[in-house]
């Protein structure tokens, strides 16, 4: 690097699901293995230059595929992203629908989540430091306006709003399940992202998502299983459209977080500062080191 030249930081990360294992278009590209006090991330993380600014992307899964949704260190991502510089995720994933209106290859833009996860490590704190986010709104609506917006201008059609009831997998659901989330009318079905939006907030990121509708889950009666095969002729669909939306919302990213994202933790951490070991302060010192 010339002397003098300065790099621009990175604040934007960009989170793949399946059939998202790689951004197109970026420049000036860098691999770095990141190494957490959680552990190491899915991946390297890719750093490189989209629409002139520098983002962080990360396969969730890793590049071929690799952890099913149950071992996926989420932990280790959000960190290995926070400690890169990243404030903002742009994550993207992969949905069953469960409502008629939302088709396959359209997206939707969750504001709420509703856990059926099992035993997931989805909190950075225990082992002697004790916190409790807000989390009313698990997704940051700036955010995820951003979002709505970009798909409207490059022509994606995408819903704003609505609940992913995350499951654990990594089976489809069950009939009976299906139906229950129908009843209960929530909108879309996914596998990852409730746990990653719970970690992002203790983080003190701002995170959305672009969920992916690949299928109807299994409640719908022309539609009555999920299959492998059946979901990735629509990811290969839905690529080009999401690179498109990602591109656009990065466009506009202007770093201002006008928000409460970044202050998560201002009120949240319980425990008596003078009491905290030491062997917490230095795992947590990337998530906690401002307050500390």
């Amino acid at each position: 690097m010339p002397k003098g030249k300065r790099t621009e930081p990175v604040r934007i990360g960009i989170m793949g699901g399946s059939g998202l294992y790689q951004m197109e278009g970026l420049s000036d590209v860098r691999e770095t293995r990141v190494r957490t006090p959680f552990g190491p991330p899915s991946d390297a993380l890719v750093v490189g230059t989209l629409e002139g600014r520098r983002v962080a992307f990360l396969a969730r899964h890793g590049r071929g595929h690799l952890f099913s949704p149950s071992e996926i260190n989420y932990r280790a991502n959000i960190c290995a992203m926070k400690m890169m510089g990243v404030e903002q995720i742009i994550s993207v994933s992969a949905v069953g629908s469960l409502r008629e209106d939302l088709a396959p290859t359209e997206f939707l833009i969750p504001s709420q989540f509703f856990d059926r996860t099992r035993g997931r490590k989805a909190t950075f704190f225990g082992q002697g430091v004790v916190a409790h986010i807000a989390f009313d709104k698990p997704t940051c609506p700036r955010l995820s306006g951003l979002l709505a917006e970009a798909c409207e201008r490059v022509g994606v059609k995408a819903h704003h709003g609505g609940t992913y009831v995350c499951m654990e997998g990594p089976a489809f659901s069950t009939l009976a399940e299906s139906h229950t989330y129908r009843q209960l009318r929530f909108d879309v079905i996914g596998m990852t992202n409730l746990t990653e939006a719970k970690l992002a907030r203790e983080a003190e990121l701002c995170y959305a998502t672009f969920a992916m509708i690949t299928d109807y889950d299994c409640w719908h009666p022309q539609h009555d299983s999920v299959t492998v095969d059946m979901i990735i002729g629509y990811l290969h669909k839905n690529a080009d459209s999401v690179q498109r939306a990602i591109r656009e919302v990065v466009r506009t990213l202007d770093g201002q977080r006008a928000c409460k994202c970044g202050s998560a933790l201002a009120h949240a951490i319980l425990t008596d500062h003078k009491k905290i070991p030491a062997a917490a302060k230095r795992r947590l010192a990337p998530i906690i080191g401002k307050y500390m």
